[in-house]
């Protein structure tokens, strides 16, 4: 992470992330907690000589957020280190923080906050609850987690509340980011198996869970205040390279690489009862996911009052499309429109040129069973189509985000072909066709 105005970093040479590079482990999730702003000189010291013996001791890098937000009553600090590492990082500052409260009188009560992607935490609160209750009843702790409401499309962190003593806190501490580093692993592994299938899209760049999930987009130049580092991903570990490899402008226009990249149209259909969840209070949340995506978003007018699902016509180049689709998909799955245990699978309309559409067939059915084979998604090309004015017919889509978002590329790479092969026999026609002398 970077140490400009935005935070102060402290670290260990061979700490995870530290000065010596990144190492094999980078992946490893961090440690994010909040802390009161009074406490944050502290847990500095003079000279900054408390800090470093906590990264020394514990043998972790910290940075401290402590130039952002300014005027928040919290600071973010984030720690990378081992699980031991993390965790006697947190104590130690839980004990400084626990003094600081005793001597200065300023609070009466002070918890741990743990910050989780939001789309971990699920995983942590486990069905009905369950697990959440279990680490409660073993640590003697009481925890709470912020609302969905409170998430905004820039900032998709949680706020994990834990009262108790510092050593209850701890134990909590430990046991809350085992399920939340379980969930970790299982996201990277995921992305990991699907990044092969992937060809053609930077995924490191799209920021893009396996759940659908964005990361944090950078801070500079967005609306809204973050209490987030502007280049952390809780996926993919700090990069110094996370904000220039966005390409949305905060004007919203799009940047030089999209501009020349060719536009295309998605037709996605969401349940109609998401229509409000995604469009969001006053249009803010389809206004910020178009912004973020850097794509035109636009819902359709039902045909009918009764319509069960409703058309969202997503415009833009691939990776985009990628961001924008892969986003409404985790928000489906956040609003709980599908069940904890159910996949989110929606269909989606691409069109095709008509002299196209026989290539995705395939001879005999050869190409699209082909498709599916690969992709998992279901892939149906309806029969007795009449072309539009355009010449193009539609192709139907059917899957899980990944799923659907591997076969829109593979259609259009055979798109892609086609139209070549059709250039170059028009350019060999007039050579051709010229009389031999």
């Amino acid at each position: 992470m970077g140490t400009g105005s935005r935070e102060q970093e402290f670290g260990q040479p061979g700490a995870m992330g530290g000065t010596q590079g990144p190492r094999q482990r980078q992946q490893e999730l961090p440690l994010r907690i909040l802390v009161p702003t009074q406490f944050v000189g502290a847990i500095i010291g003079k000279e900054g000589l408390t800090i470093k013996n906590i990264t020394k001791q514990t043998q972790s890098k910290v940075d401290i957020h402590r130039k952002e937000n300014a005027g928040a009553t919290e600071k973010a600090i984030t720690i990378h280190s081992s699980k031991e590492g993390c965790s006697q990082a947190c104590r130690m500052i839980l004990e400084l923080m626990e003094k600081e409260a005793n001597d200065t009188k300023i609070v009466e009560e002070v918890p741990l906050k743990i910050l989780a992607h939001n789309s971990l935490v699920g995983r942590l609160i486990g069905k009905e609850g369950r697990n959440l209750k279990k680490i409660e009843q073993d640590t003697g702790t009481k925890i709470t987690i912020s609302a969905l409401q409170d998430l905004t499309i820039y900032n998709q962190e949680r706020t994990i509340t834990v009262r108790g003593g510092v050593e209850e806190c701890c134990n909590a501490e430990v046991e809350i980011m085992k399920k939340l580093r379980e969930a970790h692993e299982n996201d990277v592994a995921s992305l990991n198996q699907q990044t092969n299938m992937m060809s053609g899209l930077n995924m490191s760049a799209l920021g893009i869970f396996s759940s659908g999930l964005s990361v944090l987009p950078p801070t500079s130049g967005l609306r809204g205040s973050l209490s987030n580092p502007a280049n952390y991903s809780p996926l993919l570990g700090p990069s110094s390279v996370m904000g220039g490899l966005y390409g949305v402008p905060s004007s919203g226009a799009l940047s030089l690489q999209q501009a020349t990249a060719e536009q295309e149209v998605v037709y996605l259909f969401i349940p109609t009862p998401a229509v409000g969840a995604l469009i969001g209070k006053k249009g803010q949340h389809i206004k910020e996911l178009a912004h973020f995506a850097g794509a035109s978003i636009k819902i359709a007018a039902p045909d009918s009052p009764d319509e069960p699902e409703r058309m969202v016509i997503i415009t833009g180049p691939p990776e985009a499309q990628f961001k924008a689709q892969g986003r409404i998909y985790g928000k489906l799955k956040e609003e709980n429109f599908f069940t904890a245990k159910e996949e989110v699978k929606l269909e989606a309309h691409i069109k095709v040129p008509s002299t196209a559409a026989g290539r995705v067939i395939g001879k005999g059915g050869k190409t699209v069973n082909e498709l599916q084979n690969l992709t998992s998604a279901e892939v149906i090309v309806p029969r007795d189509q009449t072309p539009d004015e355009n010449d193009e017919v539609f192709v139907k889509i059917i899957g899980h985000f990944f799923a659907s978002q591997t076969a829109q590329r593979k259609i259009r790479e055979i798109v892609q072909q086609v139209r070549q092969q059709e250039r170059k026999h028009q350019q060999m026609v007039p050579t051709s066709s010229q009389p031999s002398k």
